[in-house]
Order: structure tokens, then C-alpha cells, then sequence
């Protein structure tokens, strides 16, 4: 029997999702663009507005890419935005009318975001990319596969703020990683300690001054301001858990050291944890092998196949080689060893599409296929 899909539903037969227009907030910016190559060939969301700064607003989104002196293409993405999506008129972020879509994706600075995000968030739902109310008690931080239980806070979000919609942020693209790894370990062993040391991508840090190619050439750079503390204390929130109102933080003491490699795009992290249990490799592997299966298995468009993959090659994971497993959505793990001060890792996590916008895109499948967005 061949099955016919309307044009208003999912071409996965499995599930039957209305499809929904959506805008991208910050269209112009690196995490911007990732949001148009993860939304532009989408079979649930189509892209309706691009918005961005004053200086892009009413020209083309093509127009808006190009360097007014030189006429380049700012583009970051490997894939190419489509027509269609480069032919949209770029609109005044900061006055974007609520009613032009369904949903809004916003990669904006914080200070931006805490104007744009909840004048939109009265009205519709705002999945964020920004760090602006990540630390609010009934704002959850979503991680694929990881805490999404915590997004019934948008109940008590929506009645304390009078909004129809919501926001919903991804963690910052450093702590993404570090939780997918930890949430098995959490679930199977228990967590004590963990201490991180990231060695991150250019494209982190977008295209703000103090990664310019002649600072970071031949060089790491060994600070990135306020990028340790957000870890420690995302990474509570994260694996912690939903207490009525608000969300008790996991007890578990994060130490971090963040670092700028001369990276392009992926975030390496090598991590220690100290369990609560005793455990053999072979129980460690298991638990992450397994863990995403039901989120995985869903059928769901950004889905990866699997949320970690483990590399027995001592040489892998590397950024070059591993950030795109999963189509950018999978975290590469290796080098596991036990030693004396516990059990020892390094990751490879894709920062602007897990890390960011396709992540925040898998975040609103989730709820599009629950039928609660």
C-alpha cells in the first residue's frame, strides 16, 4: 500500500506533524545561519521571516550576507542557504511582529535577547540559543535526550509571566557535550566530581574581537570570560531534577577549564569523573551505547541514530574527523580509562549545530511530535 502525505503533514509516516512557519531571530550570525541550513529543507517547519540588526533589516537576506565594500558572502555554513531563504526580506529584530510565525528560533546576544525574547514569548513559543534566562527558576535548559522532563516548567512559566508562548534555551555549546555524557553516568553510577578541560572551536565565539587569525594562529587561547561558571552551573541544573515549581540542581561539583583552539568548528573536552560506584569499562560503554535510544528511535528530522558514539581508536575523536557524526547531532567519545582518580574520557561535540541551532530545532521536534508546541 502506498501511503500519500498532505502538504501540511510529516513525510516520516510514523508521525502525522502539522507543519508550522517559522522565523530565525539573529538570521545573519553564525548560529543564525546554522538555524537556516538546519530549518531550510525541513519537512515540519517552514521558514517564513529572517530577522536581524537595524543595519540588515529591509534588504534581501542575500543582500544582507554580502559585505558592503569587498561584496563577499559572509557564509559560514558548509551547506548553502537556499534561494528562496537568501530572496526574504531581512525585518528590524526588535520589531518583528509576533503573529509572522509560529515559532521563533533566536541565535541574539543576551542583552538583545532579554528585549526580543519575551515580547515574542507573549505570544508564541522561543526556543534560544541565548544565555539571557537560562539562570530564571521556571526557565528550563533543554538538552535533547537528556532533561527534557524539565520543559513541564513552561506550564508554570506561562502562568507567572501572562505568556501564551514560551522560552526554552539550550545550554551554552560547552556544557552540551559534557551532559550527554554525563546524564548515563549519572542515571547508572551516580556523580561525585567531574573536572573538564574544553579545547573549543573558532566558531564559539562567532565573529567578536579576541579570535582574530592573528591572535589565534600557532597559539590556544587559555581564558573565554564567564565560560567555566556557565558550565559548573548549567551542568546542575541540567542533570538536576523538577521540585514543584522550580528545579533542584544536581549535587554534583563541576571543575572546568575552557580554552580556544585554532579549530574551526567542534569542541573537544577531556573529562575526569569521579562516581559514586564502582565500575568496569565495559558497564561505562554499555550505558552510553544505549543511552538516546528512545529519543533516537523516534523518527524525529534531527534526529542522529545515536546520541554517543565510543571510538576504541586511541587517536579519535578529533574535531576534523568526528564533529559531523550524526549529521553534527552525535557526541564521539574515547580514549575511556579508569584510573586513580576515576574514570577518564574525550569528547568531540558539534557547538553550532548540537551545540546550538539544530539542537534547538530537535528541542521543537520533541514537542511538535508530542503535540504540545
Amino acid at each position: 500500500m502506498v501511503t500519500t502525505i498532505g502538504p501540511h503533514m510529516s513525510s516520516n509516516a510514523s508521525l502525522r506533524v502539522p507543519r508550522r512557519r517559522v522565523a530565525v531571530i539573529g538570521a545573519t550570525g553564525v548560529a543564525g545561519q546554522q538555524f537556516i541550513t538546519a530549518l531550510q529543507n525541513h519537512p515540519w517547519f517552514e521558514i517564513a521571516a529572517v530577522a536581524a540588526s537595524t543595519r540588515s533589516a529591509g534588504r534581501s537576506y542575500g543582500e544582507a550576507l554580502r559585505d558592503s565594500g569587498s561584496g563577499a558572502m559572509r557564509w559560514y555554513c558548509d551547506e548553502a542557504p537556499s534561494p528562496a531563504v537568501l530572496a526574504l526580506p531581512v525585518e528590524n529584530a526588535a520589531a518583528i511582529d509576533p503573529e509572522s510565525a509560529d515559532i521563533f528560533f533566536a541565535a541574539v546576544e543576551s542583552d538583545a535577547a532579554r528585549e526580543i525574547e519575551p515580547r515574542l514569548a507573549a505570544h508564541r513559543p522561543v526556543f534560544s540559543t541565548a544565555s539571557a534566562f537560562r539562570g530564571e527558576t521556571d526557565v528550563p535548559i533543554a538538552v535533547p535526550g537528556v532533561n527534557l522532563d524539565h520543559l513541564a516548567l513552561i506550564d508554570v512559566q506561562r502562568r507567572r509571566r501572562g505568556w501564551k508562548g514560551f522560552v526554552v534555551p539550550l545550554p551554552n555549546c560547552t556544557t552540551m557535550g559534557l551532559v550527554v555524557t554525563l546524564r548515563p553516568l549519572a542515571d547508572a553510577f551516580g556523580l561525585r566530581r567531574v573536572i573538564m578541560t574544553s579545547m573549543q572551536g573558532l566558531s564559539g565565539a562567532g565573529r567578536s574581537p579576541g579570535v582574530a587569525a592573528l591572535d589565534v594562529l600557532d597559539n590556544i587561547i587559555p581564558f573565554i570570560a564567564g565560560e567555566e561558571e556557565k558550565v559548573a552551573w548549567e551542568t546542575g541544573k541540567i542533570l538536576g531534577q523538577v521540585a514543584g515549581d522550580t528545579i533542584a540542581h544536581h549535587p554534583v561539583v563541576v571543575s572546568a577549564t575552557c580554552t580556544r583552539a585554532n579549530v574551526r568548528e567542534g569542541h573537544t573536552e577531556t573529562v575526569t569523573v569521579e562516581l559514586e560506584q564502582s565500575v568496569d569499562l565495559a558497564a561505562v560503554r554499555d550505558a552510553m551505547v544505549a543511552f538516546g535510544g528512545e529519543l533516537c528511535g523516534r523518527g524525529l528530522p534531527s534526529a542522529p541514530e545515536h546520541l554517543i558514539e565510543i571510538h576504541d581508536d586511541p587517536y579519535r575523536p578529533q574535531p576534523r574527523l568526528d564533529r559531523e557524526a550524526g549529521g553534527g547531532m552525535t557526541t564521539s567519545v574515547g580514549r575511556l580509562r579508569l584510573d586513580a582518580v576515576g574514570l577518564r574520557y574525550v569528547l568531540v561535540s558539534h557547538n553550532t549545530k548540537m551545540g546550538a541551532a539544530k539542537g534547538a530545532v530537535l528541542v521543537a521536534e520533541t514537542m511538535a511530535a508530542d503535540g504540545v508546541l
